[in-house]
């Protein structure tokens, strides 16, 4: 796939060879629709309408009109590898019960347990590492969109939904393979820090002058105010945490630099 600039959002050019591959000779017409149009053009226009979003079009007019096979499971996995998660597609399918027919949404549900079940037991390596994909088909909160308005502040792609903005504020929070936050601090006159919970994947914590502490589901963290400190993902594996806003007063969050690469290059 090759990335075409447009505004803030590049368009992925989708390439697609089934046509050509299945119906080359027998239909090149049929072929070359398939491949160049539908695939090149229509699916290729990612910056109007995202990957995502067109997956979730696709399997909803596939299931409405009982289009109950291969083809319907094909796009599910392409749905999956877009970053519609589980959940979502629990959603999707439960929704369209009421409005295509429950009988439709029952052989969908039958494909769609097929897809992400095989994702998730493949999921993790022995030492918890997760693909980018893998991740978010099995990922237990919403992962959200790109974390846009903190990019700045990450080497690497993150991605970031938020789970609670009253009583208590929680994010998950997404890093793919090798992306890290900078070096930065948490500051209150009283209270205040960060919880860190690991739900996916492996990744690294470290304090300011401190040896990094290797992460893993399951983990918890806890970061006092005004402890420098960054956390991320592993070179070969994404990673995920909901992060807890603890409480404070006068609080405010301060960046600094990005960690040392050759650093963090030497983590193992």
């Amino acid at each position: 796939m090759t990335e075409q600039g447009n505004g803030n959002r590049k368009a992925v050019k989708v390439v697609q060879t089934a046509g050509r591959d299945n119906l080359g000779e027998f239909a090149p017409d049929f072929a070359r629709y398939n491949d160049d149009i539908l695939f090149g053009e229509v699916w290729s226009k990612n910056d109007v309408l995202p990957l995502h979003d067109r997956s979730i079009v696709t399997v909803s007019a596939l299931i409405s009109g009982g289009v109950i096979n291969d083809s319907l499971k094909y796009h599910i996995q392409s749905a999956k590898d877009n970053g519609v998660t589980k959940a979502e597609m629990a959603e999707i399918i439960t929704q369209l019960g009421f409005y295509a027919g429950w009988p439709k949404a029952w052989a969908a549900f039958s494909m769609a347990k097929e897809v992400y079940e095989d994702a998730r037991e493949a999921a993790a390596s022995e030492d918890g590492s997760l693909g980018v994909s893998e991740l978010f088909a099995s990922s237990v909160f919403p992962v959200g969109k790109e974390n846009v308005q903190y990019a700045q502040y990450f080497d690497g792609k993150s991605y970031l939904n938020m789970l609670s903005l009253n009583q208590v504020v929680i994010g998950n929070v997404t890093f793919e393979p090798g992306c890290r936050n900078h070096w930065h601090i948490h500051h209150a006159s009283k209270g205040g820090g960060q919880i860190i919970l690991v739900t996916a994947g492996r990744g690294w914590y470290q304090e300011w002058e401190k040896p990094a502490r290797a992460l893993k589901a399951g983990d918890v963290v806890n970061i006092p105010a005004e402890v420098k400190h960054w956390h991320g993902a592993a070179k070969d594996s994404a990673f995920q945490h909901l992060a807890v806003e603890v409480p404070g007063e006068g609080s405010s969050n301060e960046w600094c630099e990005p960690v040392d690469e050759k650093a963090y290059d030497a983590l193992k």
